[in-house]
């Protein structure tokens, strides 16, 4: 199963799997060098994966200066929370700015609006 990750992470691991699929199917395309058609297809295909991690990365960034910034309790590093519950960027530790949800056991659901 998936290694648990705070937010962040997450997105820029797909990045990062976006920048490594786009690359492949650039690569694949090498082997239709006869067929310009299939060739220019997957080059743009794989352009278009790299481009789309790039706005991935760049919208991560904008995020990132969104989020508060705390001092995790359990590795003593500094982290930053995307939201009312987040896991350490280090430890996985859960962490809140929520003093209604401290103690609770972590649940990403606790990100989630409630209806007025």
């Amino acid at each position: 199963m998936f290694k648990r990750q705070s937010k962040i992470n997450k997105f820029r691991s797909f990045a990062l799997i976006l920048v490594f699929f786009g690359i492949a199917i650039m690569y694949l395309a090498l082997y239709f060098r006869s067929h310009y058609l299939i060739m220019t297809i997957f080059m743009l295909l794989g352009f278009i994966a790299v481009l789309v991690s790039s706005t991935v990365y760049l919208w991560v960034g904008i995020i990132s200066t969104r989020t508060v910034q705390v001092t995790c309790p359990s590795c003593g590093k500094a982290t930053k929370i995307l939201g009312r519950v987040d896991l350490c960027m280090f430890c996985n530790e859960p962490l809140t700015t929520d003093k209604e949800l401290e103690g609770k056991p972590f649940d990403s659901k606790y990100n989630k609006k409630l209806p007025h």
